[in-house]
């Protein structure tokens, strides 16, 4: 039987879409996703619990088998009203339904991005704009499609979607010529209900002491930008000939196993991976040698909040989860280099627009790697050294938000650590300045290139099960104590200060008190140390949201201010930036509304959610292609043990490795 955490079939896709259009008879509907909806936590524990006991059988009862469907409903005026709907893919019956109207907007499609780009084209007002200026021969115009942003003031609340535009030279006949160094000062707004271009904004153009809304551009307006290019075949200097091949090789195959499609075994680990449509790859039920560990764990949430105040640049602001959906942007992970050694992979299921199931190939990949050494120790009486290789098995995705790429792993190591990484890299979104200009709102990169300033930031969920459901959140800081006669008279003590957090509330980092956030079970006390058993993370001391508090940007991005957020759980409440993101104007049903209803948060069921990110000012290295930026959120076990875990990991030799061929050597040291 399938398991409750299992990720929608392509049958169970289609029997609730099926179930959908039952329901709205005679009527035109547009899908935008169909996925699980995870049971309720409770009967889920009860589930698992039997599961863990080793006493499923054909009759264990099973949580509700649910498929949330979320549609557009396209009345008589053209005008689409979203609506929800929860199906009991079981039963083939709707159990909920919910009309969410006006109020919030769905996340885009990728149906969507192809009409925008078809209306611009055929679009009289967009044509006119282009006539402004003159491409050279062989350019071709290229649309970008964009979110919206947060509303402007003036603005309906209708459904719009907005274009960035760039020209692309097509005479080298490649057609991944790098676009991006061509950037042209035009933003087609299309109103999504009509699917019309009902303006063009003009950006400015200018530089350092030209004013908000200058246009200054030339009418050759890409005469002073120059190709930059990063597929290799059009670098003018082709790829460095001086590198040789570095093969990760396992002839005796992985040392995980994974069953049941989606339950992974590896080193005393146990977890479930799954993936839905929003948070791409989620980890499910994870267990340490036979001890409950963590019950969820995901990417909730990311926001790029761009630091431009020109009009139209004050809206330039992705929710790259909410607003698109990290898993509907997943790579296939065959098509390239992203994962090596042996490689399980996972794939998912999407909904194209008439809500038929597609198959995603290799949207997660699973595989084991080497980082290095895990602990060492060299008796220098002896000159024995003893040393193991921290090796990690990594789940894996990637997402391509247009121009940008977002690497994203979760990694288990044999010390009982989990690291959560994310990686940006891709191209910056860059917008045209005028020849010889620099601006203060980012930096030029290449000729007519500037890149904004801007931010990348994350939030993981951690839902803890720290052996059992009810645990707690402790804070954990390292005082200076001032000397003093009676407990530190040559001023070398410094005092552990430890408290437990008892209301839903947020914490920031403070890297100078070592601040510690400690995720324990209050119940159950280490049996050598006698502190309770848990897991611990310091959270990342990495700049928070920049953008005014009374701002759209901070309104609809209240996670992105605090470094962590201490709430209880409640069924559904997944995402910190709220359930809706599109041209919100205020963050709803996101993680600062549950820490405001200041639950009680101490031994109970517990929810961590942490903060981190990258403020990104631009510099010419990141040009054409930035190299990566690597983020981790490395939990790892306080107290969880009573010994370190990987004592017993084999202290092996690498087979394959050898010396540098000797004459090289002797040529080196002459």
């Amino acid at each position: 039987m399938i398991h409750p955490l299992a990720i929608l079939s392509e049958t169970e896709t289609n029997l609730a879409r099926d179930v959908v259009r039952e329901a709205h008879p005679d009527t035109v509907i547009d899908f935008r996703e169909i996925f699980l909806q995870e049971p309720p936590k409770a009967q889920l524990m009860e589930f698992l619990m039997v599961e863990h006991a080793g006493r499923l059988s054909p009759t264990t009862p099973r949580p509700p088998r649910w498929a949330l469907c979320q549609y557009d409903v396209i009345g008589s005026d053209r005008i689409p009203q979203f609506h929800e709907s929860i199906v009991d893919v079981v039963n083939s019956k709707r159990v909920k339904h919910t009309v969410v109207g006006k109020q919030h907007h769905a996340s885009l499609t990728l149906s969507e991005f192809d009409v925008l780009v078809d209306r611009c084209m055929s679009s009289e007002l967009f044509q006119a704009a282009l006539a402004e200026f003159r491409l050279p021969d062989g350019f071709e115009v290229v649309i970008e499609p964009w979110p919206y942003g947060g509303l402007d003031d003036t603005d309906e609340n209708r459904r719009y979607f907005q274009g960035l535009c760039f020209a692309r030279d097509t005479r080298s006949g490649n057609p991944d010529s790098n676009f991006y160094s061509y950037p042209l000062p035009v933003i087609p707004v299309m109103d999504a209900h009509t699917q019309t271009i009902i303006r063009v904004d003009r950006p400015a153009t200018g530089g350092k002491g030209d004013g908000l809304a200058a246009q200054t551009f030339q009418a050759d307006i890409i005469g002073h930008c120059k190709p930059s290019e990063y597929v290799p075949e059009l670098l003018p200097e082709g790829t460095r000939q001086d590198l040789k091949p570095l093969n990760v090789v396992q002839p005796d195959g992985p040392s995980f196993k994974v069953t049941d499609e989606s339950l992974v075994e590896w080193q005393r680990w146990r977890f479930r991976v799954a993936f839905n449509p929003r948070e791409g790859a989620t980890i499910h039920d994870v267990w340490y040698d036979g001890r409950s560990v963590m019950h969820r764990l995901a990417i909730s949430e990311m926001t790029v909040p761009y630091a431009d105040p020109r009009p139209p640049f004050h809206r330039k602001q992705a929710f790259d989860f909410g607003d698109g959906g990290g898993g509907n942007m997943a790579n296939n992970l065959s098509l390239g280099c992203d994962c090596l050694g042996v490689i399980k992979y996972f794939d998912a299921v999407i909904t194209q627009a008439d809500g038929t199931a597609q198959k995603l190939p290799n949207a997660i990949c699973l595989h084991e790697q080497d980082n290095g050494i895990g602990w060492k120790h060299s008796n220098w009486r002896t000159g024995r050294a003893v040393v193991t290789r921290h090796r990690e098995l990594v789940i894996q995705f990637i997402i391509t938000l247009a121009n940008y790429e977002y690497i994203f792993a979760y990694k288990f190591d044999q010390s009982g650590g989990i690291t959560v990484e994310s990686r940006a890299t891709g191209i910056l979104n860059v917008v045209n300045i005028d020849a010889g200009k620099t601006s203060e709102y980012g930096n030029v990169v290449s000729g007519g290139v500037l890149a904004q300033n801007h931010q990348h930031i994350f939030c993981v969920r951690m839902d803890p099960a720290i052996d059992g459901t009810n645990n707690s959140v402790m804070v954990e800081e390292s005082h200076p104590v001032p000397m003093n006669a009676a407990t530190n008279p040559h001023g070398n003590l410094y005092q552990v200060n430890k408290k437990t957090v008892d209301q839903a509330t947020f914490i920031d980092a403070a890297p100078h008190l070592n601040r510690t956030i400690k995720m324990i079970n209050p119940h159950k006390l280490n049996p050598i140390s006698g502190n309770p058993v848990g897991y611990k993370f310091i959270p990342l001391a990495t700049q928070l949201l920049l953008a005014d508090p009374k701002s759209v940007q901070a309104r609809r991005a209240q996670f992105a201010q605090h470094h962590v957020w201490v709430t209880k759980h409640r069924d559904g409440e997944l995402y910190a930036g709220g359930r809706y993101t599109l041209q919100s104007q205020h963050e709803v049903e996101g993680v600062a509304d549950a820490a405001r209803r200041g639950d009680r948060v101490s031994d109970t069921d517990v929810v961590i959610w942490n903060t981190f990110g990258i403020t990104h000012n631009p510099r010419v290295e990141d040009w054409p292609v930035m190299p990566v930026e690597i983020f981790q959120l490395m939990i790892r076990p306080a107290d969880f043990f009573t010994a370190n875990p990987s004592i017993d990991v084999p202290s092996s030799r690498n087979g394959s490795s050898r010396l540098v061929d000797s004459e090289c050597c002797q040529k080196a040291r002459i």
